[in-house]
C-alpha cells in the first residue's frame, strides 16, 4: 500500500514546517556560539509547557505507539498500566527527585553519581546507558518506525530507517536540546490530534456509524477479555502483566527508573528555567500520560475486531491507519513520524550528552566549548548509524517489541533504582555499595531468569530490587558504615511544592482510582 498524492503532500508540508521551526528556534545572536549548556541543556531556558510536551514526545515513540498497540492487540487494556502508573510516578519524580538534581546543577545522571559516589560508578553507568540507548532504544524506534512506514507507504525497511535517521538529524543536530524541546510542542499536538482521530474512526467503524460511544460499548461486548486491567493467573499473558504487581510490585521500579533516572527523559527537566517550571511541566506531562492509552492502546484493541487476521501484534497500529480516509491518513502518518523523529532526536542528544560530558571531557579536560559541541554532534551521527545497522539483527524476529524492551531493561533497572534512591536518601551509601547494587542487579536477574523461568519478569524486577537493597546496605555497613562526605544534605533541598502542584497530584490519583475501579 502507498500513500496518495494528497497524503504525501500533507506529510511533506508537515516535515518542512518542522525543520523550519527547528532552525528558527536554534538561531543564535550575532557573535554567540553554542556552548555545552546551550546545546545539551537548552541554556536552562525551557518553560513548563515545553518541558511537559517534550517529556511525552520523547516517551511516546514507535516502541510505544507500534509496540504498545501491538500489546493492546495481544493482551488488552492491561498494558495501559505502563501509561497510567507513569502518571503518578511523574508526580513523585517532580516532588522528590527533581529538587535534588536541580540543586546539584547537573548535566547528566552519571554526573550525579560521580558527585555522590565516585568516577568509577559514573563511568560504569555511562557506558551502560550508552549501550542501552544505542542497541535497545534507538534500534527499537528505528525498526518499528520503519515497519510502520513500510506498512502504510510501502517503503522498504532499510530506506525507512535511513529516512527517519536523516530526518531527526536535519532538525536536531544543529540546535541541540532546544530545537528538540521546542519542536516537540508541535509534535505532541499533531500526535495527540492524529491519535485521537484514529481512535475515533476505529470506534465509529465498530459502532457501524452510530458514534464512538456505541463503538466502544460494542468493542467491550465483543472482546471483554481485552478490558481487564488486573490479569488473573490463568490469563495467558499473566507472565507479562502479573496481576497486582502492576500496582504494588515491579512496575514501580520500572517506572521510577525510566522517569526519574533515564537521561533522555529527565534531561528536559534539567533544562528548566527553575524548579517550579520543571514541576509544572512534569504535572502537565502526568495529565497527558492519562490520555495516552486512548491514543496508543485503544487502536490495538480495536484491531482485534477490525483486523483479527494479523500475523503479528505489532502490525495492529499500521493496519488501523489503512482505514483512514485520504488526507486524514497523511495527518495521522505525520503524527506517527512526529513521535518517531522526536524520540530519535531526544535519544541521540542524550547519547551525545553522556558521551561528551561523562566520558570524553574527563580525558580531554581543556578543550573549547565549541570542540565539545562538535564532538556531541559527531556522536549523534555515529549512534544513529550503528542503530540502523543493528536494528534488523536485534529486533527482526521480536513478536512484541515493547515487551522485549521491558524485559531487557528489567535486568538493570533494579540496581539503578537502588543506587539512586540510596544515594539521594541514605547518607551511608558509598561507592562500593553502589557497584554491588549495579552489578548484582544484572547477575541476580540472569540467575532468576534461568533458575525460575516461570517467574514473571515484573515480579523478578521487584524481587531483585529488594535483594539489591539488602546487598547495598550490608556492603555499606561492612565497608565503613558512616555518613559519606559527599552525601546529599536533604536539609538544603526544597521539597515543599506549590498548592497548584499538590492539586494536580490529587487529581491524578483520583483519576487513577476511578480508572482502575472501572476496569478492575
Amino acid at each position: 500500500m502507498t500513500l496518495s498524492l494528497i497524503d504525501t503532500t500533507v506529510f511533506v508540508v508537515y516535515a518542512l514546517a518542522l525543520v523550519a521551526v527547528a532552525l528558527w528556534v536554534s538561531r543564535e545572536k550575532a557573535g554567540h556560539n553554542k556552548d555545552t549548556k546551550d546545546y545539551f541543556l537548552a541554556g536552562n531556558s525551557l518553560p513548563w509547557w515545553a518541558i511537559g510536551a517534550s517529556l511525552i514526545a520523547a516517551n511516546i515513540s514507535a516502541e510505544q505507539i507500534i509496540g504498545m498497540s501491538g500489546s493492546g492487540f495481544a493482551i488488552g487494556l492491561g498494558i495501559a498500566s505502563y501509561e497510567w502508573m507513569a502518571a503518578i510516578t511523574l508526580i513523585i519524580v517532580g516532588k522528590y527527585f527533581l529538587p535534588i538534581f536541580l540543586q546539584r546543577g547537573i548535566y547528566t545522571m552519571p554526573q550525579f553519581l560521580e558527585q555522590r559516589y565516585d568516577h568509577r560508578v559514573r563511568t560504569v553507568l555511562a557506558v551502560f546507558w550508552l549501550g542501552v540507548y544505542v542497541f535497545v532504544n534507538l534500534t527499537a524506534v528505528l525498526w518499528l518506525g520503519a515497519l510502520a512506514i513500510n506498512t502504510i507507504a510501502g517503503v522498504d525497511m532499510i530506506y525507512g530507517m535511513i529516512f527517519l535517521a536523516l530526518f531527526s538529524v536535519v532538525y536536531s543536530l544543529y540546535g541541540g536540546l532546544k530545537a528538540v524541546a521546542m519542536t516537540d510542542i508541535i509534535q505532541i499536538f499533531v500526535l495527540v490530534a492524529g491519535g485521537l482521530l484514529l481512535s475515533y474512526i476505529c470506534l465509529d467503524l465498530i459502532g457501524a456509524g452510530e458514534g464512538v460511544i456505541a463503538g466502544f460499548v460494542t468493542l467491550t461486548e465483543q472482546v471483554p477479555e481485552k478490558f481487564d486491567m488486573i490479569l488473573s493467573e490463568d490469563n495467558p499473558h499473566y507472565v507479562s502483566l502479573p496481576g497486582l504487581s502492576v500496582l504494588v510490585g515491579g512496575m514501580w521500579i520500572m517506572n521510577l527508573s525510566y522517569w526519574g533516572f533515564n537521561q533522555y527523559i529527565i534531561q528536559r527537566t534539567l533544562a528548566a528555567k527553575s524548579l517550579e517550571e520543571g514541576q509544572k511541566g512534569i504535572a502537565f506531562a502526568a495529565f497527558l500520560k492519562l490520555l495516552m492509552p486512548i491514543i496508543v492502546v485503544l487502536p490495538g484493541i480495536a484491531a482485534v475486531v477490525l483486523a483479527p487476521e494479523l500475523e503479528r501484534p505489532d502490525q495492529a497500529y499500521p493496519s488501523m491507519m489503512q482505514l483512514m480516509p485520504v488526507g486524514v491518513k497523511g495527518l495521522v502518518f505525520a503524527a506517527l513520524v512526529a513521535a518517531i523523529v522526536s524520540s530519535l532526536a531526544s535519544m541521540t542528544n542524550s547519547i551525545s550528552t553522556i558521551f561528551t560530558m561523562d566520558l570524553y571531557s574527563y580525558y580531554k579536560k581543556n578543550e573549547t566549548q565549541k570542540h565539545y559541541v562538535t564532538v556531541g554532534r559527531v556522536v549523534s551521527l555515529v549512534s544513529l548509524t550503528l542503530a540502523v545497522i543493528c536494528a534488523k539483527p536485534l529486533l527482526g524476529q521480536a513478536e512484541q517489541a515493547f515487551q522485549y524492551i521491558q524485559e531487557f531493561t528489567g535486568f538493570f533497572t533494579p540496581g539503578i533504582c537502588v543506587l539512586f534512591l540510596l544515594g539521594m536518601f541514605w547518607k551511608k551509601a558509598n561507592a562500593n555499595s553502589a557497584m554491588v547494587a549495579a552489578l548484582g542487579s544484572f547477575l541476580l536477574s540472569i540467575v532468576l531468569k534461568y533458575l525460575w523461568p516461570e517467574l514473571p519478569f515484573m515480579d523478578r524486577v521487584g524481587l531483585v530490587f529488594i535483594l539489591c537493597v539488602i546487598l547495598a546496605v550490608v556492603t555499606a555497613l561492612i565497608t565503613g558504615g558512616k555518613d559519606q562526605e559527599n552525601a546529599v544534605n536533604l536539609d538544603d533541598i526544597q521539597f515543599k511544592t506549590r498548592s497548584s502542584y499538590n492539586v494536580a497530584a490529587i487529581a491524578v490519583i483520583c483519576i487513577l482510582i476511578a480508572l482502575y475501579s472501572a476496569w478492575w
